[in-house]
């Protein structure tokens, strides 16, 4: 089970950092959607940042969550319409 742990944590940490590179912030500079994009994009950030602490501490629990949160930004802000994502495994598509 520590195993399936590892690998999971480190799946979701690849994940999110691959999602934060592919995420283009879909509205223009100086709108409140613009803000709301660099907001999310500061909490995924934040997150994979997180996650890494954590398992620099050896607590993959904490830094799996920190991973999911993040990615969860992600996604959500793409859903809404504030990134432009690729199409593929880095984010859910309708």
């Amino acid at each position: 089970m520590a195993a399936e742990l590892g690998e999971k944590t480190e799946r979701y940490e690849t994940l999110l950092a691959e999602a934060l590179e592919a995420a283009e912030i879909a509205p223009p500079e100086g709108t409140p959607l613009h803000e709301a994009a660099l907001e999310h994009r500061e909490m995924a950030s934040s997150y994979l940042a997180d996650g890494r602490h954590f398992r620099t501490q050896d607590d993959p629990v904490n830094a799996l969550a920190a991973f999911s949160y993040g990615h969860g930004w992600l996604d959500a802000g793409a859903r809404i319409g504030l990134f432009e994502v690729p199409e593929g495994h880095l984010f859910t598509n309708e």
